[in-house]
């Protein structure tokens, strides 16, 4: 199928055999392509972009953008197919995003520059917002082909605009005001002069009449002494013009005279200080060339030293090069001795680990197999006194000799302390018991009591120091402490 564009569309096609996509004004759609038109003509935006002074005073730019793809340039058809061409160019989406971007950009150069600069220089903002809008517009494949910014205008709350326009108008009404003042003192001025030059020039008139009269009285006396008087003036002058003309010649005798004599010493001057500038001129060639003889032998020294010093240097410095590589090569030799005597050592290391870790392994095993065999064992025991643990616990102490060691304790603590060790008898010399035995079992139990008070007294006694009261009983002396039966 032949799909045709119309002069403001073109062919957006993709599918079977189209890589990316194809753009033309004519094209043969086969099965499996797609194809759709796009419009490409320009579409008017209208904004209120509202943004910000440096000074941080808010105001409203309305703007009209003339903004469409860029016809002619491939690259940006295929960005505008691609990105925008999905959408209508007067949805939302598609003014958002130029909103956002022609908001976005004046913003930020509104935020750099006063209001004032930004009232007067409107012309630069403009350019600048356009060329801005227009850098951020290119990535989508758009192009601005009209931008008008039209007067700023207040927010309200902020009315700079009002402000300097009532200012304005204060400004024109009170230099009006001044300018009108200044005229009226101008012509009351002027009026004032203008009389004053009136009564000025009247005096004048009547003050010159009476002068030319009394002139003209005069002037009758003077032309007679006049006449006299030049005559004789015109006789003395003629004889002062004689002497005067005399005195002339001879002052310009003198003149030329000396000119003549200063020409003469002039000339012989002008020679001798010709020569002298000439003969300055030979000795300033002299000694140039010798000046130009020195600095070329010393430049020719200078360079010979130069190229056997850079030998001298070469040399060093490859003798240096030799001398630092051996060392290099020494001491690379004496890292890979001292790498592999560390690998050798920590082999070592490892293997005596590995064998002290397998002892220790075996060893483990071994206690385990003596404590399991303990258990076997203990349990048989158990088994065998009919799980009696206290005949198990006494047989065990019994076995191992604990008992034994218990009664060498117990001796080890009783040894050295002495201990007082009285028996007491009866009366007859016979027992407690046996003094009693013909009575009955109960006083037998009084008697027995009776003969444990004295034992116990004195172990008190000997304990603490203290005697029983008198009415008890009292304690023998020495002399029949150790009384024995």
């Amino acid at each position: 199928m032949l799909k045709v564009a119309g002069p403001s569309q073109i062919l957006v096609i993709t599918g079977l055999g189209i890589k990316d996509i194809l753009l033309s004004q004519k094209k043969w759609i086969f099965i499996g392509q797609k194809c759709i038109k796009v419009d490409i003509s320009p579409v008017n935006y209208t904004f209120d972009v509202q943004a910000m002074s440096a000074e941080k005073l808010p105001f409203v730019l309305p703007a009209v953008f003339t903004i469409g793809p860029r016809v002619g340039d491939d690259a940006s058809l295929l960005k505008y197919a691609k990105l925008v061409s999905a959408h209508d160019k007067l949805s939302n989406h598609v003014k958002e995003l130029v909103m956002g971007v022609i908001e976005g950009e004046t913003r930020v150069l509104a935020a750099s520059m006063t209001m004032e600069e930004i009232f007067k220089g409107t012309k630069q903002f403009k350019q600048e917002v356009f060329d801005k809008v227009q850098l951020e517009l290119d990535q989508f494949g758009l192009h601005i082909y009209n931008a008008n910014v039209k007067q700023l205008v207040d927010v309200p709350g902020y009315e700079y605009f009002s402000y300097l326009g009532q200012k304005t108008q204060m400004e024109a009404a009170n230099q009006a005001k001044v300018d009108v003042s200044e005229a009226k003192m101008k012509g009351a001025i002027g009026a004032k002069e203008r009389e004053g030059l009136t009564l000025q020039n009247a005096a004048k008139i009547d003050a010159e009449s009476k002068i030319m009269s009394i002139r003209r009285q005069g002037e009758g006396n003077k032309e007679e002494i006049k006449v006299k008087t030049e005559v004789q003036i015109f006789k003395n002058q003629r004889d002062a013009e004689v002497e005067q003309a005399n005195a002339e010649l001879a002052k310009k005798k003198a003149v030329w005279s000396q000119s003549a004599k200063m020409a003469e010493v002039e000339a012989d001057k002008a020679v001798s200080i010709r020569e002298a500038t000439l003969q300055m001129e030979v000795e300033k060639k002299n000694a140039l060339t010798r000046t130009e003889k020195l600095r070329a032998q010393d430049l020719s020294k200078a360079n010979v030293n130069y190229d056997i010093q850079v030998q001298e240097a070469n040399a060093d410095l490859y003798k240096k090069q030799k001398a630092a590589e051996a060392i290099l090569f020494e001491q690379q030799k004496t890292a890979e001795a001292q790498r592999a005597s560390a690998d050798a050592d920590l082999y070592a290391r490892q293997r005596a680990a590995e064998a002290d870790l397998y002892s220790k392994m075996k060893e483990a095993e071994g206690m385990a197999a003596v404590a399991e065999a303990q258990g076997f064992y203990l349990g048989n025991l158990l088994k065998q006194v009919g799980g009696n643990y206290s005949a198990l616990r006494d047989y065990l102490m019994i076995h191992g000799g604990t008992f034994k060691d218990i009664a060498k304790l117990n001796a080890e603590a009783v040894r050295g302390m002495q201990p007082k060790i009285n028996i007491w008898t009866g009366a007859n010399g016979s027992g407690v018991g046996d003094g009693v035995s013909g009575s009955g079992g109960a006083m037998k139990e009084i008697a027995g009591l009776y003969g444990m008070l004295p034992p116990l007294l004195e172990t008190v006694n000997d304990q603490t120091g203290m005697l029983p009261p008198s009415w008890l009983a009292t304690l023998p002396t020495d002399s029949n402490k150790n009384s024995k039966v």
